[in-house]
């Protein structure tokens, strides 16, 4: 983190500044002061009243602004900049003379509108429990911060669909924005600005100062995303709710659930039980497995599209089927049940291309699928079916676009489904790690679009290193460093920038069985991966990102988030935390 604070001292605005007596006051000049003039005076001259001068005026108000007044002249500059945020912003302009301290009374208006309001709600519950402050919630036609923090709503400005811009004055924060997400993108940027404190769960004594500035922002590619795989391990709904928040903290906008795998089949599809009673019940190393009921896949689609994520699902075909075909022998090419398999091999079980049950099944899984999923994207795997060869393969993949086409979802598939004939919108994932791809190329020149995962730079599940007690490195090591240092836009050979539609970094679980493991392979290389989809490509500086990443350290330390202390990062050695207070806390609803 960089410790560098804004340059100058904090001041008071010129406007509204009340010339300061050079005698002692009398009761009546006291008297007909207000509060705003008193809490601009000079703390030592007001120390200097006497008794029948201050028995006329309110103790509270009097003993507020004194220590106000000493706070503004006496104060440090705000401990981060700007510029210390992860992904870097688009555009910085700082402000030494506008430092803000969130003040115990301070209000947050939004827009009235129930979008701007639930960002406003969300705002709140974040900062809550740090500072022990009210910090009620109201709207307004045209909010204004009036020393507190406005959210508004404005379709005039053009910040396009997911952009924002952050005003922090003396007088208070402006968030301005033309879409719900682009507040939520801003919300996340004014957590990163405050102290690292602001990440406790219980009150602590600090001062809450934000740098004085303003920060223009947008992302570079509109699909920023990280894919769990919970069919090797099955994890509880709980544990995936907790790694939406990391990705909402690091504006990424897509959760690519790999929901089917050899080792288990992870989704309820009512015209198919025993996907899930049969299918269900395995997972690598022969724990127990486990799966979502539609209400808990509701669940995750709900809390990520508060959080203006969206939920992936992926049905993984012709391959990667064994569970399926362990539920439905009727599905296999032999018609026989295979034994189910908890092992981590690849490439060896298959539904039968030649049978129309098969199009039955994949029809009506899709189909429950889709129905749970309001977003656009069906994902349909593809990859490493290395029995189905040729037309065989390719004759497959293009009746499953189709269903999914008719279901009104967009195809996303593995870039094994490349030779496939194209589909209108359809989306290519590439996984390799040589850039040089003809056949992806040439997929996307009849129009396919691509999201970029490289294995050797996305693959989450990698290793950091050979000492890296969990993960894989068939696609190499990939420290922070590695995770960083490659461009989405330019990685795949003879594919356009224009046609790449974004990043995305999969976790695969073979070797993951906790929530703590996924923390420790996603942090910190998962904020490389939102950088590189978030950030303009001239920010991109390796120097400058460690340092920042470094910030976030205390942070995750603070909201007891497991992270590995990668050695070429510079993280601070004795992260000071504040001693916590007793503070009575406002009860809230968490949005």
């Amino acid at each position: 983190m960089s410790t560098t604070p804004s340059p100058g001292p904090t001041t008071v605005p010129a406007t509204d500044a009340v010339p300061l007596p050079t005698r002692e006051p009398d009761a009546a000049t006291l008297a007909g002061a207000d509060a705003a003039t008193l809490a601009q005076a000079d703390a030592a001259t007001l120390a200097q009243a006497d008794a029948a001068t201050l028995a006329q005026a309110d103790a509270a108000t009097l003993a507020q602004a004194a220590e106000r007044a000493a706070g503004d002249l006496l104060a440090p500059p705000a401990p981060h900049r700007l510029a210390d945020v992860v992904p870097a912003p688009q555009q910085i302009q700082p402000d030494p003379t506008g430092d803000w301290v969130l003040p115990a009374e301070a209000v947050i208006v939004a827009s009235a509108d129930p979008a701007a309001l639930a960002v406003a709600e969300q705002l709140a519950h974040l900062l809550r429990p740090a500072t022990g402050y009210p910090l009620p919630v109201t709207d307004a036609t045209t909010p204004e911060p009036a020393g507190g923090i406005a959210l508004a709503l404005d379709d005039t400005v053009d910040l396009g669909a997911e952009g924002y811009r952050l005003d922090i004055t003396t007088d208070g924060v402006r968030v301005t924005a033309s879409t719900a997400a682009g507040l939520f993108y801003a919300v996340q940027t004014l957590r990163q600005l405050l102290p690292a404190a602001i990440e406790s769960p219980d009150p602590v004594t600090e001062r809450w100062a934000l740098p004085g500035g303003t920060i223009t922002d947008a992302p570079r590619f509109p699909y920023r995303g990280a894919m769990l795989d919970v069919a090797r391990h099955f994890f509880a709904v709980e544990d995936v709710l907790r790694v939406v928040d990391h990705l909402a903290r690091y504006k990424l906008n897509h959760l690519h659930l790999h929901l089917t795998d050899d080792q288990g089949w992870r989704i309820a599809v009512d015209s198919w039980p025993k996907l899930t009673t049969i299918g269900g019940t395995t997972e690598v190393g022969g724990g127990p497995g486990g799966h979502y009921t539609k209400a808990d896949y509701a669940r995750i689609v709900t809390y990520a599209a508060e959080r203006h994520i969206t939920v992936v699902p992926e049905i993984d075909l012709p391959g990667h089927t064994n569970a399926a075909l362990v539920a439905y022998p009727e599905l296999a090419p032999d018609k026989i049940a295979p034994p189910p398999y908890t092992g981590t091999e690849v490439g060896f079980s298959y539904v039968d291309p030649a049978d129309e049950r098969t199009y039955d099944f994949v029809a009506d899984a899709l189909g429950e699928v889709a129905a749970l999923t309001p977003g656009p994207w069906l994902h349909v795997g593809g990859d490493e079916a290395f029995k189905v060869k040729g037309e065989v393969y390719t004759g497959f993949v293009e009746r499953v676009q189709r269903i999914v086409a008719d279901l009104g979802k967009t195809v996303v598939g593995w870039h094994q489904l490349a030779p496939a004939a194209h589909l209108d919108g359809r989306v290519l994932q590439w996984w390799g790690t040589n850039g040089e791809d003809p056949t992806t190329a040439e997929a996307v020149r009849r129009g396919a679009r691509l999201i970029v995962s490289p294995g050797n730079h996305a693959y989450l599940d990698m290793k950091y290193a050979p000492d890296t007690p969990i993960g894989h490195d068939w696609a190499g090591l990939i420290d922070v460093r590695k995770a960083y240092d490659w461009d989405p836009g330019t990685h795949v050979a003879d594919v356009p920038t224009e046609a790449v539609l974004g990043v995305e970094a999969p976790l695969w679980t073979e070797s993951v069985t906790s929530l703590a493991d996924i923390e420790l392979l996603l942090l910190p290389r998962l904020p490389a991966i939102a950088e590189l989809g978030w950030s303009p490509r001239a920010t991109h500086d390796w120097n400058g990102f460690r340092d920042r990443l470094a910030g976030q350290g205390p942070r995750w330390e603070t909201a007891g988030i497991t992270f590995h202390r990668a050695p070429e990062i510079p993280w601070p050695t004795a992260p000071t935390i504040p001693a916590q207070r007793k503070v009575p806390q406002t009860e809230t609803t968490t949005p």
